[in-house]
C-alpha cells in the first residue's frame, strides 16, 4: 500500500456445525470469550438470523402448511417441528434454490462484519448444515454442494460438533429420534465429500471446549489455512 497505508488482512473465518442439541451456541460462546482474552475482535453470526434470505416467510410456510410448532425446543417445553424433516420431492428442489440465494447472501454478510473491524467471525451453522439436508446420494446433489462450496467464503476453520442423537435431543427435543440419527450420517457422508471439516467427537462440554480451543489455537498460531480432519469415524 503506498502513503504509509497498511493493508488490512482478511479476518478468520470459524464455522460451527452441528445436530440441534449438539452444543454449538455453547461453544460458540466459549471460543469467543477465550478469543477476546486474546486481544482479538470477534464478531458471532447466526445462519439463520443473519444469512437466511426470507426467514420469515421460510417460517411461517413451515408453520401455516405443514403445522410446525414455533419456538426452540427444550426438555421443560418440548415443540414438534415439521421443516427439515419434511421430505417431499418438491420441497428437495426449492431447497436447492433456497441454499443458493442463501450461499450469495452469505459472501455480503461475511463482507459487512469484516467492515465492523472483526478479526475473527465465529458463525452458528454454515452452508453445510443446509447441505446435510440435501439427499447426499443423488449425484446432482453432490455436484451442486460442490459448486455452492466454490461460491462461498471457505472457513478456514470449519468444525463439526458430533453428538449423540439420543442426548442432543433430550437437550433440545425438537425432532423425531430417527430424523436426528438420519441428520447424524449426513453430516459424517457430508464430511467426507467436502474433506475440510474438523469433527470434534461426542464428549463433555468441558472436554469439547478444550478440543475446540485448541483448534482455534493450532489456527492462530499456524495462520489462517486449511486445517485437516480429525481422523475420527462415529460408533455405528
Amino acid at each position: 500500500m503506498y502513503h504509509g497505508q497498511v493493508k488490512r488482512l482478511q479476518p478468520v473465518l470459524v464455522s460451527f456445525s452441528g445436530l440441534d442439541g449438539s452444543g454449538k451456541t455453547t461453544q460458540i460462546a466459549n471460543a469467543r470469550e477465550m478469543l477476546v482474552r486474546r486481544g482479538r475482535r470477534v464478531v458471532i453470526l447466526a445462519f439463520w438470523d443473519n444469512v437466511v434470505v426470507g426467514k420469515n416467510y421460510r417460517e411461517e410456510f413451515v408453520h401455516r402448511v405443514y403445522g410446525s410448532e414455533k419456538g426452540v425446543g427444550s426438555p421443560e417445553r418440548p415443540v414438534k417441528r415439521n421443516d427439515k424433516n419434511v421430505q417431499a420431492w418438491y420441497l428437495t428442489l426449492a431447497r436447492h434454490a433456497l441454499y443458493l440465494l442463501d450461499a450469495i447472501h452469505l459472501r455480503c454478510v461475511i463482507q459487512r462484519a469484516w467492515r465492523r473491524g472483526a478479526d475473527v467471525i465465529l458463525i452458528d451453522r454454515y452452508v453445510y448444515d443446509e447441505f446435510a439436508n440435501l439427499p447426499l446420494e443423488n449425484r446432482l446433489s453432490r455436484a451442486f454442494i460442490h459448486i455452492v462450496s466454490w461460491l462461498v467464503p471457505r472457513p478456514h476453520l470449519a468444525l463439526l460438533l458430533d453428538a449423540d442423537p439420543e442426548a442432543a435431543r433430550a437437550r433440545k427435543p425438537e425432532y423425531p429420534l430417527e430424523f436426528m440419527r438420519k441428520c447424524r450420517r449426513s453430516y459424517f457422508r457430508l464430511s467426507r465429500i467436502l474433506t475440510n471439516l474438523t469433527i470434534i467427537p461426542p464428549l463433555s462440554l468441558t472436554e469439547t471446549r478444550h478440543e475446540v480451543e485448541l483448534a482455534l489455537i493450532r489456527m492462530i498460531q499456524s495462520g489462517p489455512r486449511e486445517q485437516s480432519k480429525l481422523n475420527y469415524t462415529p460408533a455405528a
